[in-house]
């Protein structure tokens, strides 16, 4: 069966988002035929407002919409504690918890030789240097629990510990081989509880 180019050329670019197939495009790109055109205006707003109000904090590197973060500016937050995490979306889930107030470092990655992701590739000279300016007592490695995520950790705990402050690893109550964004309240709480020195 013939298709108009539009939803071929539709098909083809929601296929390119993760975790969407040939036929989940498919199915999308046919709703979003099938739906009104206000509320496909609204859908075409709102992702273009993220790409054009959403960035990056130029402190931590979390995904905000003012710079720096409401985290790094937020006069509550304990900012002799910084939680390190691979991606923005690994924050959501510490913060689900309401148990974490200190500051977050995120990655943006893990070290993967098999990807080519090394060191100069994540956002770890940022984190010695806020380390290094001083008035940081612990880093929480919250790394992933997977091979990639365990490196990293390693690698992290190796440059800290010569700048004299506390390096804990969130426990294993993450299942191992997991993502961040997938665990529970509960599971998170019990991670960050059962943090150990590295």
């Amino acid at each position: 069966m013939s298709r108009p180019d539009p939803l071929t050329r539709l098909i083809e670019q929601l296929q390119r988002l993760p975790g969407i197939g040939a036929k989940s495009a498919a199915r999308l790109a046919f709703h979003v035929l099938k739906t009104p055109r206000e509320e496909v205006e609204r859908l075409v707003e709102a992702m273009r407002e993220v790409k054009d109000r959403v960035t990056y904090c130029s402190i931590c590197s979390n995904i905000t919409d003012t710079d720096p973060c409401f985290f790094c500016t937020n006069p509550g937050r304990d900012g002799r504690i910084i939680c390190v995490v691979e991606e923005p979306e690994n924050v959501t889930g510490i913060e689900r918890t309401r148990d974490f107030k200190g500051l977050y470092h995120v990655l943006m990655g893990a070290l993967s030789p098999l990807h080519g992701t090394g060191p100069d590739d994540l956002r770890i000279r940022e984190l010695l240097t806020r380390v290094g300016n001083g008035g940081i007592e612990e880093v929480i490695l919250a790394t992933n629990p997977n091979v990639e995520g365990e490196a990293t950790a390693i690698y992290l705990a190796k440059l800290l510990k010569p700048l004299g402050v506390r390096v804990t690893r969130i426990a294993m109550g993450v299942p191992v081989g997991s993502d961040l964004e997938y665990a529970d309240e509960v599971t998170m709480h019990k991670a960050l509880e059962g943090r150990r020195e590295v």
